[in-house]
């Protein structure tokens, strides 16, 4: 039977799969899919596949990938979908399939218990909570008894716990060869397990940190791999950004300061000149900190240095460093964590000294203030010469695959962003029936999105609808104040209005404790921003009813975008066609698939933007939806939800 008939086979109504795994169901679109990226592995080939939201896109690369017979690494958007991939859909495909395939899950080394730093939790005592202390114990039992030393895998402690950060190692802090805990350690035993397997689940931050940093076993797995899968690939260009960038935070020299202390405490309380240096460093963060004004701002480099007080309390940071790191020096050779120290200070410094002399024209240098810390960016204008390095360094198989990834078909936009000229292109419809199954509502009457009165206009416009789908509704905002306001808006209306409908909003809780939350009320109403517009699944009647307050665009004072949208008009391009209408149609078609999750799914979309309607791109923009019916008019959306609960 030649491989072409074999996946024929395996989709078929009573093939493999369908006989396996519940719920399987023979679709075309998933198969063309699969028959695509065969073809890719067999050839060494890039391709890039848009699958609309049912394609089952996950079964149409891991069917081809397990057969392959060659090594592969999957990287996917999120933990979670890494999770579910590794502990389900493998599993369950290899199973189907019959193949003898090893399979390994390789994470960021933050995610692994590391035994030296859990060690020296115990041994030091000292907690920011309570909470934390009665943790610890539960930890360290944890470490014991696992063989992964995951810590996904011990929910008794919650994801965000401020005891993790204790007891797990960083690139900086991690002692590598001199820890006496190596041949026990987590994080090498996965990577060893990583090494051996022949399918390897990563994810993107870890993907692009080991490709430039070396650090976190990829770059050992890549040479040896025939295929590479990137699921949820519309993520790529920003993540890639990231690590083909160079940044420093004032938090990695507040670690280091605390990293010292507990060394100077238990292997050098002779030195006192170390003890002394510490705070001098601490003090000089924190000043550097309050030459900012506002959390949550994001400002150009000539805009932070035409800040009184900038220069100084930046050299000031400099000069702390400097200081501690030449202690540090004469301490080093007496015990390993000592000798770490020194080695991250003497980075830092030069981090400290690149940065703030940038002498790289692709790089755009910004300021980000969060609450504690300060962050200093040099973002790489594209990220398109550095990635197609990787891509050309040998012969293998490159995947990318996403449910957004096309403005109408088109994916002029996202090879470029990426350097994928030489990539294949496919593109599948979704199966389902929106024309049936939903509605796109877009208000009439509805200022300019600019305008002060808007953000009541949307919650304004919300209510009725809201009323009509009896709750059972997100409403997705484009900036966290205006998520804020719709709320608070919201709350006041359902109190004078007396409507019962639970209402949520995102920061209240973590994102699985909230979905949780939503799906359990049946009719709540749920208020976020940017953590919602994507990998969220919620099937069923509880979710039917999807707003969207404005066109997601990238926000214009974003110093990146400044400096792309400079650059693409300086060269004769049309930066708004070119770069900042595609991001939005991505960004928005990621929002409107949190609607339509099954073949039963039945909901209204609601996009208050009147630039849908009144600017001549807007054709463009909901072309690139799927095919919704579509109307201007409350009354049939109160119709549609009438004629859905007959149904029901």
């Amino acid at each position: 039977m030649s491989e072409q008939s074999k996946l024929h086979e395996v989709f078929k109504s009573d093939g493999a799969l369908a006989q396996a795994i519940q719920g399987f169901s023979e679709r075309s679109q998933q198969l063309e899919m699969a028959l695509a990226i065969e073809s890719a592995i067999q050839q060494n080939k890039q391709l890039v596949a848009e699958a609309g939201t049912g394609t089952g896109k996950t079964f149409a690369y891991l069917v081809p990938a397990l057969l392959s017979g060659g090594k592969v690494i999957i990287s996917t958007g999120t933990k979670t979908l890494q999770d579910q991939l590794f502990n389900r859909d493998l599993p369950n495909i290899r199973d189907a399939l019959r193949v003898p395939v090893t399979v390994s899950m390789l994470k960021g080394r933050s995610n692994y218990v590391c035994h030296y730093h859990l060690a020296r939790a115990n041994q030091e005592g000292r907690f920011a909570s309570r909470e934390d202390a009665q943790y610890l114990p539960v930890i360290q039992a944890f470490a014991e008894n696992s063989s992964t030393g995951d810590k996904a895998e011990l929910t008794a402690v919650p994801e965000n716990a401020a005891v993790w950060q204790q007891v797990t190692s960083t690139r900086d802090n991690c002692l590598g060869q001199e820890c006496n805990h190596y041949k026990d350690c987590f994080v090498m035993e996965a990577r060893k397990k990583a090494l051996a397997a022949d399918v390897v689940v990563v994810n993107h931050h870890l993907f692009f940190a080991d490709v430039m940093l070396r650090d976190e076993g990829v770059a050992e797995l890549l040479p040896s791999a025939n295929t590479v899968i990137f699921d949820e690939a519309h993520q790529l260009p920003e993540v890639a950004g990231l690590f083909f960038g160079e940044d420093i935070s004032t938090s990695q020299l507040l670690e280091l300061a605390r990293d010292t202390t507990v060394a100077y405490l238990s292997l050098a309380k002779d030195c006192v000149a170390l003890g002394e240096a510490v705070p001098v460093l601490e003090k000089a963060c924190k000043d550097f900190r309050l030459v900012f004004q506002y959390e949550g701002s994001r400002m150009p480099v000539q805009k932070a240095l035409a800040l009184k007080k900038f220069e100084q309390a930046y050299a000031d940071m400099q000069t702390a460093l400097s200081n501690l790191t030449a202690v540090l020096e004469t301490q080093a050779a007496r015990d390993p964590m000592l000798e770490k120290c020194w080695q991250r200070g003497e980075a830092l410094i030069s981090q400290l000294d690149s940065w703030i002399k940038a002498g790289n024209a692709n790089l755009v240098r910004w300021v980000e203030v969060f609450t504690q810390s300060v962050q200093l960016h040099a973002t790489p204008l594209s990220v398109a010469d550095g990635f197609s390095k990787q891509l050309n360094a040998q012969p293998r198989a490159w995947i990318f695959t996403s449910a957004t990834l096309a403005v109408k078909s088109d994916f002029s936009h996202y090879i470029a962003q990426m350097g994928l000229h030489a990539a294949d292109t496919g593109f599948w419809e979704s199966p389902f029936d929106y024309a049936q199954q939903a509605l796109l509502y877009a208000p009439a009457d509805m200022p300019d999105p600019n305008s002060a009165a808007y953000t009541a206009a949307v919650a304004a416009v919300s209510l009725p609808v809201i009323q009509a789908s009896q709750g059972r509704a997100f409403v997705l905002c484009t900036s966290l104040k205006a998520m804020r306001e719709v709320h608070a808006l919201l709350k006041e209306a359902f109190a004078e209005q007396g409507m019962e409908y639970p209402l949520l909003m995102q920061g209240e809780s973590t994102r699985t404790e909230l979905l949780d939350r939503f799906r359990a009320h049946g009719n709540a109403v749920l208020v976020g921003s940017q953590s919602f517009w994507e990998g969220v699944d919620v099937r069923g009647e509880a979710l039917s009813c999807v707003i969207i307050d404005k066109l997601p665009f990238a926000p214009p004072d974003d110093p990146v975008l400044s400096a792309r949208i400079d650059k693409m008009n300086e060269e004769g391009k049309n930066a708004f066609m070119e770069y900042q209408l595609p991001y939005s149609v991505i960004t928005l078609k990621q929002g409107a698939g949190r609607l339509i999750r099954d073949e039963q799914d039945r909901g209204v979309l609601v996009i208050c933007d009147p630039r849908l309607i009144t600017k001549p791109y807007g054709r463009r923009i909901w072309q690139s939806l799927p095919p919704f019916k579509r109307t201007r008019v409350l009354e049939d959306v109160e119709a549609f939800f009438t004629q859905s609960d007959a149904q029901a």
